[in-house]
């Protein structure tokens, strides 16, 4: 994802930020209509209050200016002008009062309003004082101003809660599709679900991703779920490829040789002793590494699904390493084996497994060391772990090779492969087999000196202080 650092922040924050503002431009958009509102009315009743002051003039004549001083004390004063009246003269088509429809307004000051008329020759000017008006529209203005504050700070907790109400499903799903992204394992109902919500991606578009803005917090949570768990299934994919490949190519070398002996045996060699017994042998012999094969594939398999029956225990590892060595002195006559250990070593695991590790280790050495050289199998217990070591003086590895040893079907010398025999999957079944019992292996190797490879497993108490 895109994700670029400075503008990443939450959903949640920028929904109720966007709906304060929204929420305060509508207020804002109702307060100018209202004080435009306010406005019109205080004009409208500065203008009737001015029109009833020029029909008292008009019944009563213009008041001395000895009068004035008693007015002072009401909302009008009315003055006589020795000028012509001055001010703006408002459009014909306003709907004013007829007693003010000819005079001249001006608004002087925000609560004096005035009207000069002429008043046929004896012009007078009346000035309304709005003070009470204006006060009494500032409070109700404070009013609707203290409730809009009140509503908008309210309303940002407010917002915050529905829209987390909301976008509930949305986090939730992310934190389910990142605890299936952790899972190792997935049971078959858990598959099921997972297929049903991911029907529309197929084999072809596993390397498609979602990208989301890096503004959107929860949603790119929820988007790197979703990607972590494609990565995953993508990599099994080709994984599963690769495997389905390489096991065909594999089976299909014996496969062919069987098929060419069978063809020498059809058309003259069952007349032939020698032909014969090379056929039969050759044919025996592809059978066998077929069977292995076969065997270490459907090894694989149920590891892969899970389905290898483990059987755990407290066992002496310098035990099993000393039966394999046993082993293999009846089998190889070629190499000579050294056992190195001390005292006994506890782990706790299954005790076919561990030893079919062992012996992949071991018979490694064998095909990978020159005959006359020695093999060394080391047990020791260094703190919590358990360690056993197996070392050889063969042909070594380079450091390009290193990383992809335990890769399936995968063989540092591919001219030697029919030689040796093996297969490529030995090195995987043993990681597996050291893996499920929680410990890892460690590689030492260099071209022309030898390997050593080291099973790390948790060290465990005898039986008899565990009981």
């Amino acid at each position: 994802m895109n994700a670029r650092p400075g503008k990443t922040g939450s959903i949640v924050g920028r929904l109720n930020a966007r709906l304060f503002l929204r929420l305060l431009g509508t207020f804002l958009l109702l307060d100018l209509l209202l004080a435009g509102l306010a406005g019109l009315g205080l004009f409208w009743h500065a203008e009737h209050r001015c029109a009833d002051v020029a029909a008292l003039v008009e019944e009563r004549g213009v008041p001395t200016r000895e009068a004035l001083a008693w007015m002072a004390a009401g909302d009008y004063t009315i003055v006589p002008l020795e000028r012509a009246p001055e001010g703006r003269l408002l459009p014909g088509w306003l709907p004013l009062p007829e007693e003010t429809a000819d005079g001249l307004r001006r608004w002087e000051a925000p609560a004096c309003y005035t009207v000069e008329l002429p008043n046929g020759g004896e012009p007078y000017a009346v000035a309304l004082d709005l003070t009470g008006a204006l006060r009494l529209l500032t409070a109700a203005a404070a009013v609707v101003a203290a409730a809009e504050l009140i509503f908008l700070l309210s309303g940002l907790l407010r917002n915050a809660s529905i829209i987390k109400k909301t976008l509930r499903p949305i986090q939730e799903l992310a934190a389910a599709a990142a605890r299936l992204n952790s899972m190792a394992h997935m049971s078959r109902q858990e598959l099921e679900a997972l297929a049903q919500e991911l029907d529309k991606i197929n084999a072809t578009h596993l390397d498609e991703r979602i990208d989301l803005p890096g503004t959107q917090k929860e949603l790119q949570a929820l988007a790197g779920a979703i990607n972590g768990m494609l990565d995953r299934i993508n990599a099994a994919y080709q994984s599963q490829m690769r495997f389905v490949s390489d096991a065909s190519h594999e089976l299909r070398t014996p496969i062919a040789v069987i098929q060419g002996y069978a063809n020498l045996l059809s058309r003259w060699g069952k007349d032939d002793p020698a032909v014969l017994r090379e056929s039969i042998e050759a044919i025996r012999s592809e059978a066998e590494s077929m069977k292995e094969l076969v065997e270490q594939l459907l090894f694989l398999a149920r590891g892969d699904n899970d389905t290898v029956r483990i059987e755990m225990e407290v066992l002496e590892l310098t035990a099993l390493a000393g039966e394999v060595v046993r082993e293999m002195e009846m089998i190889d006559r070629t190499h000579a084996f050294r056992a190195v250990w001390t005292e006994p070593v506890y782990l706790y695991g299954d005790a076919g497994l561990v030893k079919q590790a062992i012996r992949v280790l071991v018979d490694n050495s064998v095909k990978y060391s020159p005959g006359g050289g020695t093999i060394a199998l080391t047990v020791e217990g260094t703190g919590d772990e358990a360690r056993l070591s197996v070392r050889d003086q063969g042909q070594g590895m380079d450091a390009a090779s290193l990383p992809h040893i335990f890769d399936r079907f995968y063989r540092t010398d591919e001219s030697r492969a029919r030689q040796t025999g093996g297969t490529g999957l030995g090195l995987a079944i043993a990681r597996w087999i050291v893996e499920r019992h929680g410990g890892h292996i460690e590689v030492w190797s260099f071209a022309g000196v030898g390997t050593r490879m080291t099973l790390i497993f948790p060290r465990a108490a005898p039986a008899e202080e565990a009981e």
